[in-house]
């Protein structure tokens, strides 16, 4: 009888509880069981790890053979656990030390050639071992970048199962030719997302440099709308775009991220988890540290927005938006029940999507940017003589925006067709990117010492009620937003928001508190009302 065991992980949603691979050798008719919770896709390794260790020199035990994945009651899928199947099996026979396997982790997928190859989460997975104790890791050799972001880890990578035999037996390591039909971004050429229809640049202008290629200073006119796009990457509040199509406001967005500041170190690495696990890294770049930019396709589903699948569920974009933008473009155009799941994520900063295989948390701090034409048609204005848009069908435009959604929503503006005298201006540009985002990170920095011994980083973070009774504006100034709660014109959650935009103005103008200008612009920016301030911030003031 033999008996070996080594360890593997389990991924649920991005968070990953090691498993323990156990491998037992009995007399009897050669069979091989495989028990543990293993989905369909981890039932078939019993034929991978079979034919990987014949074609790799090894021989098969012809014994009664039993794996066993513990705990028991954890669901396991995927193909990441043949690698440690198959050298269980190997330990169990004596071909290695089972001494030799106790305390490694292994994550990969066995080739019928023996090869290794890659597989999603190992990022989420490796900081899983790390947190249970474990200080040696094997992954497949183009993911090694990946699993050695984690700090107190050694990590081997290997391209096949010959080498890793060889690793652990001291005996002459061979060589092998790199594997590139496995590498990760062949990977995500092949992916298909929960749902359908998702349409997502995950990496767009997050992944950039922040050398800017998408400068601010590229868009024409609109002050209005840069100053609420300061605002928002300053203090991370979510904002709405409504205006006339070709305005500028796609161009807009996609230059949120990039006034942004860079992640921070744990950050980056709850980013990388995410697009680890969607199996959407950047093609060498193994660590996401800017601001991820995510625009799904007006045709997605809810189940591609907020997560879900078959089994397990997968993260959906808003979690692939974690720590960075979401951009819904023609916000109108999706569902209604796409859009209305969009409320708790925004509210709580993480999905939790129940299935029968287990419930899962996905985060989903994400600065949501929607974007909208007045009508259908896109030409309706306050006279509406050029709109063909019968009433009716403007108002049932106009209302797939719910109340509720909107509610969530600090910064509202209008955004105006550019004039001609605007665009043919020659030498006239509004500020770059880079005067903007050094403004966005000193507000951050003032902000980030008010709250030193709190949870929260950003004025967006902050309750309503902590907010009310720890920081408050100058006496009087909150005069008028408080008169707009009386006539209805804001809930008491927009009032709370009010607030925290003032806060983020404040900021941005370098007050140590805000005053009766930071209330109103950040009560103009609420309602869209003008209320007779200039709408710049900062340094422009």
């Amino acid at each position: 009888m033999g008996f070996a065991r080594t360890c593997s992980v389990a991924l649920v949603g991005v968070e990953g509880v090691v498993v323990e691979v156990q491998a037992d050798l009995e007399p009897g008719v050669a069979a091989f069981t495989l028990v543990g919770l293993p989905d369909k896709s981890l039932t078939e390794s019993r034929d991978r790890v079979r034919a990987a260790v014949v074609n790799s020199g090894g021989e098969w035990p012809q014994k009664k053979l039993t794996v066993g994945l513990s705990p028991a009651s954890v669901p396991k899928g995927g193909s990441g656990f043949d690698l440690a199947v198959a050298c269980a099996v190997l330990g169990a026979s004596e071909r290695i030390d089972p001494r030799v396997l106790a305390d490694i982790v292994m994550i990969g997928e066995l080739g019928l050639d023996g090869r290794v190859r890659p597989v999603r989460g190992v990022l989420p997975a490796v900081l899983a071992a790390a947190d249970a104790g474990y200080e040696q890791v094997v992954v497949p050799e183009c993911t090694a970048a990946e699993a050695a972001l984690v700090p107190g880890v050694s990590v081997l990578g290997v391209r096949s199962l010959r080498q890793l035999i060889a690793v652990l037996t001291d005996e002459p390591v061979p060589d092998e030719p790199p594997d590139d039909s496995g590498r990760p971004d062949r990977l995500m050429a092949g992916l298909s997302l929960p749902g359908a229809g998702l349409g997502v640049d995950v990496s767009g202008v997050g992944a950039q440099d922040h050398d800017h290629a998408h400068d601010l200073a590229d868009v024409v006119g609109q002050s209005s709308a840069r100053t609420a796009m300061e605002v928002a990457a300053a203090g991370g509040h979510h904002v709405y775009l409504h205006g006339p199509p070709g305005a500028g406001k796609t161009m807009l967005a996609e230059r949120l991220p990039t006034i942004m500041p860079r992640l921070s170190r744990a950050e980056s690495l709850e980013v990388t988890a995410v697009h680890s696990v969607a199996g959407m890294l950047p093609p060498g770049k193994p660590l996401v540290d800017v601001p991820p930019f995510c625009a799904p396709h007006h045709s997605s589903t809810m189940q591609s927005l907020v997560g879900g699948g078959r089994g397990i569920a997968r993260p959906g974009a808003v979690s692939l938006a974690h720590r960075g933008v979401l951009f819904l473009d023609e916000a109108p155009e999706f569902s209604t029940h796409a859009l209305d799941a969009l409320r708790q994520p925004l509210e709580s900063g993480h999905v939790m999507i129940a299935r029968s295989a287990g419930v899962v948390r996905l985060p989903s701090r994400f600065l949501m940017l929607l974007a909208a034409n007045p009508c259908p048609c896109g030409r309706f204005s306050l006279t509406g003589d050029a709109c063909d848009c019968a009433p009716s069908s403007v108002r049932r435009y106009q209302a797939r925006l719910s109340g509720p959604l909107l509610d969530r929503v600090d910064l509202r503006v209008g955004v105006e067709p550019v004039t001609r005298s605007e665009l043919t201006a020659q030498g006239v540009r509004g500020e770059t990117t880079r005067v903007v985002a050094e403004r966005v990170r000193a507000a951050r920095e003032r902000a980030a010492a008010r709250f030193e011994d709190t949870p929260w980083r950003t004025n967006s973070d902050v309750p309503g009620h902590e907010l009310r009774t720890r920081w408050h504006a100058l006496p009087g100034a909150m005069a008028e937003a408080e008169r707009c709660l009386e006539r209805g014109v804001l809930t008491a959650r927009g009032l709370d928001r009010v607030l925290r935009v003032a806060w983020t103005v404040a900021d941005l103008a370098g007050h140590d508190r805000p005053d009766e200008g930071d209330v109103a612009l950040a009560l103009q920016l609420r309602t869209g009302v003008p209320r007779g301030v200039p709408m710049v911030v900062g340094a422009q003031t």
